[in-house]
């Protein structure tokens, strides 16, 4: 079965809570994520990042749903590496 070993996500968030913040409930997901996040883009109302996570296994289903609970929108998934055969 194949694993993903790092994605590159467009997100949607809101202001609060910060970016900082956000990042750590992506990174609490899984043991050994790593999160980076960009700003982008900065609205009234809400901030655009550049996410990237990398780990020996990601799930992709629970690091969305950390997402939606931590109030933000997966626009798009820009980059992906992913290991087969393992």
């Amino acid at each position: 079965m194949a694993i993903v070993k790092r994605l590159i996500l467009d997100i949607l968030k809101p202001h609060q809570p910060n970016v900082l913040d956000f990042s750590r409930a992506v990174a609490d997901v899984g043991a050994g994520y790593e999160v980076a996040a960009v700003v982008l883009e900065v609205d009234e109302r809400t901030e655009t990042l550049r996410l990237e996570i990398e780990g020996e296994a990601l799930d992709f289903d629970a690091i969305a749903a950390a997402i939606t609970e931590a109030g933000g929108s997966l626009h798009s998934i820009d980059e992906v590496e992913v290991i087969g055969g393992v």
